[in-house]
C-alpha cells in the first residue's frame, strides 16, 4: 500500500482549503480566457463590479477544454507561441455556446481556478467528510493506514486489528477506503478494504456507497437536485446532516463481522483457481489497460509469489504493484483492479 502523507498533514491541507475556497457561478460569455506564450493561463471575470483573475490548474484547463469539445491532443500542441490560439478557441465557444458554470477557486494569495463545473454541482467538501468519518473510524478502533490529497481526490484508507482472520498463510484485517473529489472527478466513495499484514497490501472490494455531486437525468434524485436553487439554507443544512449520518452508518457497516468473513472466504478460495501466469497477465493487461511497466511489475511479483500459479497470487501481484507506481491515484485504481479480478467469472481463467 502506498504510504501517502500523515493524517496531520492532510488535516492541515483540508483546513487550509476550507478557509481559502470560493465558488462563483458565472455565465461563460462573461468569462475571458488569457493564454500567454510563457505558459501562464488566466481566467478573467467580473462579479458584482469586482474583477477577478484566476490561474487554472491543469485539471481545470482539461475540464474547460472538454466542455468546449477541444481535443486534448490539440490542447497539448497549443503551448508556447501557439497559446493565444487556444485562448481564441475557448473564448469563441464561451461566447457562441453560452451557459452558466461553477468556477471553484482558492484564494491563496492569488486566485487559483481548480474546477470548471455545472452550475448544478453540489459540493460535498473534504472538511465535512473528514469531520464525519474520522470520529467513526476512531470509534471502530481503526488505524489510518494511508491517506493523501492529490490534484483531484482525497483518500483515506483504514483498518482495525479488532476484526481479522487467517487467509492462505497471512492475516487480513477489515478496512475501508474512503474517497472524495471537490473538483468534479468522481463521487464520494466508500469501499470495503482487505488489508494483508504480511505484505502490507490492500485490496479494495466493489463499492457499497457512492454519492454524485450533481443530479443525473437517469437518477431518481435528479428532480430534487435540479430544484436545489430554491432550497433554504435550513433545508440544505438538514439534507446535509441526514446524508452525513448515512455515511457514518455505511462506514460502520463495512466492519460487520459476517460481511468480512464472507469476503475473506471468497479471497481464500481463489487459491484453488489455477492460472497460467503469462497468459493471465496478458488477459488483465488488456482488460484493465495496464502500462508496459505495470504489466512487467505484475508478472515479476507473480513469479516471486509462492502462489503464483493461482488467482490468489495474481490478485496479490496486482495489489503489490499498486505500491510500485508513482501516482497515488493510480495506486488506488490498481487496488480496485485487484478486487475486480477476484470477481471475474471462472470462465475467464478456464479459457486460458
Amino acid at each position: 500500500m502506498k504510504e501517502g502523507r500523515s493524517l496531520q498533514t492532510i488535516a492541515a491541507v483540508i483546513k487550509r482549503t476550507a478557509k481559502e475556497r470560493k465558488d462563483f457561478r458565472v455565465p461563460t460569455q462573461k468569462l475571458r480566457f488569457e493564454a500567454m506564450p510563457s505558459g501562464t493561463n488566466r481566467i478573467g471575470f467580473k462579479v458584482e463590479d469586482e474583477k477577478y483573475l484566476a490561474a487554472p490548474t491543469a485539471h481545470c484547463l482539461r475540464q474547460i477544454c472538454q466542455r468546449s469539445h477541444i481535443p486534448a491532443q490539440y490542447v497539448d500542441r497549443m503551448v508556447g507561441e501557439n497559446a493565444p490560439l487556444l485562448a481564441e478557441n475557448i473564448n469563441w465557444w464561451w461566447k457562441h455556446a453560452p451557459e452558466k458554470r461553477m468556477l471553484r477557486t482558492l484564494l491563496n494569495g492569488d486566485h487559483t481556478a481548480r474546477a470548471f463545473l455545472s452550475e448544478r454541482y453540489r459540493p460535498l467538501e473534504n472538511a465535512d467528510l473528514a469531520t464525519c468519518i474520522l470520529p467513526k473510524l476512531a470509534e471502530l478502533d481503526c488505524q489510518i493506514l494511508s491517506c493523501e490529497i492529490t490534484e483531484t481526490r482525497l483518500y483515506i484508507q483504514a483498518a482495525t486489528p479488532k476484526i481479522e482472520a487467517r487467509c492462505v498463510g497471512d492475516v487480513v484485517q477489515a478496512g475501508a477506503c474512503i474517497s472524495n473529489s471537490e473538483v468534479g472527478q468522481g463521487a464520494i466513495g466508500i469501499d470495503p478494504l482487505l488489508y494483508y499484514l504480511r505484505c502490507l497490501n490492500g485490496m479494495i472490494q466493489p463499492r457499497v456507497m457512492s454519492r454524485h455531486h450533481i443530479g443525473r437525468r437517469n437518477d431518481p434524485m435528479f428532480e430534487i437536485d435540479a430544484a436545489a436553487e430554491y432550497y433554504t439554507d435550513a433545508t440544505r443544512e438538514m439534507d446535509d446532516r441526514a446524508f452525513w449520518m448515512k455515511v457514518r452508518d455505511v462506514v460502520d457497516g463495512l466492519f460487520d463481522k459476517d460481511r468480512f468473513k464472507a469476503m475473506v472466504e471468497r479471497f481464500s478460495s481463489s487459491v484453488e483457481q489455477k492460472i497460467k501466469p503469462v497468459e493471465a497477465v496478458e488477459e488483465i493487461t488488456e482488460r484493465y489497460g495496464f502500462t508496459g511497466d505495470e504489466k512487467d511489475s505484475v508478472l515479476n511479483h507473480l513469479i516471486d509469489d509462492a502462489n503464483g500459479g493461482t488467482l490468489f497470487g495474481l490478485v496479490n501481484a496486482v495489489t503489490r504493484t499498486a505500491t510500485d507506481v508513482e501516482s497515488y491515484d493510480r495506486s488506488i485504481e490498481l487496488q480496485r483492479v485487484g478486487g475486480q479480478i477476484l470477481e471475474l467469472p471462472k470462465s475467464v481463467w478456464q479459457k486460458l
